[in-house]
């Protein structure tokens, strides 16, 4: 019998995260593909080149500081992924960054 060894809990976080974020990336595609919905040039590629670096190197970010050390994408791609995906599910809600606002100082 051919077993594998065993895996530290720590590989296999990584290896779930890095089907879970293939599976968000190719979800995202197909549901536009479905609802006929055009992706820009620039989505369309970004959902290539981010599979292609999270099959390649498990992960799609290189600086570390940039998301948490277990996941496949980082905090900014994770946004524009679900921008991706509510336009393909033709939702038009959109994801909009609050400015930074003043406190009113009371003297």
């Amino acid at each position: 019998m051919n077993r594998k060894p065993p895996v530290s809990p720590h590989e296999a976080r990584k290896a779930a995260a890095k089907r879970a974020a293939l599976n968000a990336l190719k979800r995202a595609r197909r549901t536009a593909d479905k609802a006929g919905i055009e992706l820009s040039d620039w989505e369309g590629e970004f959902l290539t080149e981010v599979a292609d670096r999270v099959k390649t190197y498990g992960r799609a970010f290189g600086d570390p500081e940039k998301g948490a050390a277990g996941q496949a994408l980082s905090v900014l791609q994770t946004v524009k992924l679900k921008e991706i995906a509510a336009k393909a599910k033709g939702e038009k809600k959109e994801f909009k960054r609050q400015p930074f606002r003043r406190r009113k100082v009371e003297d």
